[in-house]
């Protein structure tokens, strides 16, 4: 059977990657901004790796992988987490819009990219509706899916919001991938790397965390400190599964410690809680090496895709591609999803709209139309006319970066790549 070829962007360490790889798809491309991850990329396969700004044309050629089976992308999640303040459009780190409009320019028959939880929430309901919108005119069905670790094999509470977008022909295959639960907890998944130098405790750790399910590793960015397990509130939950999330260990917990110490993870067990598992009797798919220091490859680590959820969506993905099965849907027909109404009320017509006339166009209340618009304003440009007695609102274009060469997000991200990751 054909393998099927893959250009991924932003691909971090490797974790969509390594489970695309599993799930049939060979790179033919993949494009990361950190050096370090470049050169894990680089120890584990012998992909063509480009290294800078997935946006930059002097980094990679869109053009040169038109007709490639699959784009697929991690592109970064500060703009769309609390933690990065939900700055949408307006961050100079968001590249979801951009990594839309350069589908258009490779014409690939399938695109996925995932991000945070955060990118599901109303929020962004008119960033969703754009995109949804430019898919279906480039000629591609779509969906989003809240995708959970636990729910593909990875004891870990990873919620991921990810995007599949799918030409009309392969759509029709196309299913979401069925979960298949969480079979170990992390007390037997790195039960034995807290055996390996003898610490009298590990057994009842262990045993006290056979059926545990971690807390989100948080890779976190160059602009907060070393390496840790999270913030206060996920070290509180690492405290009460007995670990102490204040740091990472170079080495299992020894021999000396008493039954009663709280041990730090290694890199090692954080890989193994982000999906890459350890050998099993048909051997390991998900082995997987890290280059640079501690700080460097837990972030690596923490800030990638678990590569077995990678490999569940990338499975299906490939399914439809080859036409396995019989037809699901009639993308033709099937009803794209109304993330925004008042967003289609707005792009619908030329001229200015009232409160009273998106009301009746969408059939939302009044507050639920100034709601929406509130948000809207945080990621397109809209004019608002207060003559008269009624306000009134008109769309004027998107903010965020589309590849445009006189986007401020150019000087931001020079101004800001040394703390950029």
């Amino acid at each position: 059977m054909r393998r099927l070829d893959a250009v991924e962007i932003c691909a971090g360490a490797g974790g969509q990657a390594l489970g695309l790889e599993l799930a049939g798809f060979e790179h033919a491309l993949a494009v990361e901004l950190d050096p370090n991850a470049v050169l894990t990329l680089q120890l584990n396969r012998s992909w063509k790796v480009a290294h800078g700004d997935a946006a930059s044309p002097a980094v990679w050629n869109p053009r040169d992988y038109n007709g490639v089976d699959l784009l697929a992308g991690g592109v970064p999640c500060p703009p769309f987490s609390v933690a990065g303040k939900q700055q949408g459009a307006s961050d100079e780190r968001d590249l979801f819009s951009w990594a839309v409009a350069t589908t258009e320019v490779v014409n690939p028959r399938a695109l996925i990219l995932e991000n945070v939880r955060g990118l599901s929430t109303p929020r962004f309901a008119g960033y969703r509706q754009r995109i949804a919108s430019e898919l279906a005119r480039m000629g591609y069905w779509s969906d989003w899916r809240l995708l959970h670790a636990t729910d593909f094999g990875v004891p870990q509470l990873r919620p991921r919001y990810v995007l599949v977008a799918l030409k009309m022909e392969e759509a029709a295959y196309f299913n979401w991938p069925t979960p298949t639960g969480c079979a170990v907890g992390i007390g037997p998944l790195i039960g034995d790397l807290l055996l390996a130098d003898g610490w009298p405790g590990a057994e009842d750790w262990i045993s006290a965390n056979r059926d545990s399910i971690a807390p989100t590793i948080v890779g976190g960015s160059k602009k907060h400190g070393g390496a840790d397990l999270g913030p206060t509130r996920a070290k509180a939950a690492w405290a009460r599964l007995g670990v102490d999330g204040h740091g990472l260990a170079d080495a299992p917990p020894a021999s000396h410690l008493p039954r009663d110490h709280r041990p730090r993870l290694t890199t090692e067990m954080v890989s193994r809680i982000q999906g890459w598992l350890p050998a099993d009797e048909s051997g390991n798919p998900y082995r997987w090496d890290f280059h640079g220091r501690k700080t460097s490859c837990y972030r690596q680590i923490g800030n990638a895709f678990p590569p077995p959820v990678a490999r569940a969506i990338g499975t299906a993905v490939a399914a439809a591609l080859r036409h396995e099965g019989r037809p699901v849907r009639d993308p033709e027909r099937e009803q794209s999803q109304v993330h925004d109404p008042v967003l289609l009320a707005l792009q619908a017509v030329s001229s200015s709209q009232s409160l009273q006339q998106l009301s009746r166009r969408t059939g939302l209340t009044w507050y639920q139309v100034e709601q929406r618009i509130e948000h809207l304003t945080r990621d397109f440009d809209l004019t608002v006319d207060e003559t008269g007695h009624t306000t009134r609102y008109a769309l004027r274009g998107f903010r965020g970066f589309l590849g445009q060469a006189d986007h401020a997000r150019h000087d931001a991200f020079d101004r800001n790549r040394s703390s950029i990751s």
